[in-house]
């Protein structure tokens, strides 16, 4: 049981950052690697926020989340929109975002120092016991919360025009450039969303975890596995797949020790992709491929 607890609170955190990743790159053809700088950004904005406003809990959560979603925006306007329909345009935002990394990081710890930061318990110090397990408040906590988010983005794009013209975006580019669809504008929309995803994660990691200028890699390695295996574009294949790799991890962690997860996921996504080369539930077309 402790196990099954363990995957649905890594799979709820892996879910919220791999389908920011699978969306962009699905309707934009952008990899963005500045989403862990993002992470370590939405961290110490409510870590800000808890120190100096409010330790208001829903304060806290709206603070990381509204500094991801302002850092996404930042990354759309600073890599994407400047460089979009260029030559080389896949390349050249790959190595934009990946300098934006390393250089949000280096202010990050110029600003607010090289020591990690603590976030208060913002869903307590309960437990409560399930078949013999003790389950935490904070484990409790970021499954279901991270679900209805994850629930709320899946209604978004299912019942508003903006999320008609991501899937539009996200099925066929050609086609949402012929019927009118303004592809950069929905980009503001697509990273402001997915930074805000980013930064619930982050506040919900570091209520295990420290935020620290160097939070954000594992969770973007993470999630871009995530993302690869469950199919850019598809939000069932990602929560699928945010599921195997956090059963993968925790089965790993528990009966063989921490040092050969990355072992066991490098086989995990070997044998995924081999029998479905486009993920679990891919929506790319050839041109993306």
């Amino acid at each position: 049981m402790s196990v099954l607890v363990t995957t649905l609170d890594l799979a709820a955190i892996y879910a919220l950052v791999a389908i920011g990743i699978s969306l962009t790159w699905a309707g934009l053809g952008f990899l963005n690697l500045a989403d862990g700088a993002v992470f370590a950004v939405a961290g110490y904005g409510a870590w800000w926020t808890a120190e100096h406003v409010s330790s208001n809990p829903v304060a806290i959560v709206l603070a990381g989340m509204t500094a991801g979603a302002a850092a996404g925006l930042l990354i759309c306007l600073v890599v994407f929109l400047r460089l979009d329909g260029k030559p080389n345009a896949e390349l050249r935002t790959l190595i934009g975002t990946l300098a934006l990394s390393f250089l949000g990081t280096n202010v990050l710890q110029a600003v607010f120092g090289p020591e990690s930061k603590a976030l208060p318990a913002i869903f307590g110090h309960g437990k409560f016991t399930v078949g013999g397990t003790v389950v935490t408040a904070d484990k409790s906590g970021a499954i279901v919360t991270a679900t209805i988010l994850l629930a709320l983005v899946v209604v978004l794009l299912l019942r508003s025009r903006i999320g008609l013209g991501v899937r539009i975006l996200t099925q066929n580019p050609e086609a949402a450039a012929l019927v009118g669809i303004d592809r950069r504008r929905l980009a503001l929309a697509i990273l402001a969303v997915s930074g805000a995803m980013t930064g619930l994660a982050s506040v919900l990691l570091a209520q295990v975890f420290y935020v620290s200028p160097e939070a954000g890699y594992d969770p973007l390695i993470k999630g871009l596995i995530v993302a690869l295996l469950g199919g850019l574009g598809s939000i069932p294949g990602t929560i699928l797949a945010a599921l195997l790799v956090a059963a993968t991890e925790a089965l790993t962690a528990t009966y063989l020790g921490g040092q050969y997860v990355l072992i066991t996921l490098f086989f995990l996504i070997a044998i995924v992709l081999l029998v479905r080369p486009r993920g679990l539930g891919g929506l790319l077309e050839a041109a993306r491929a």
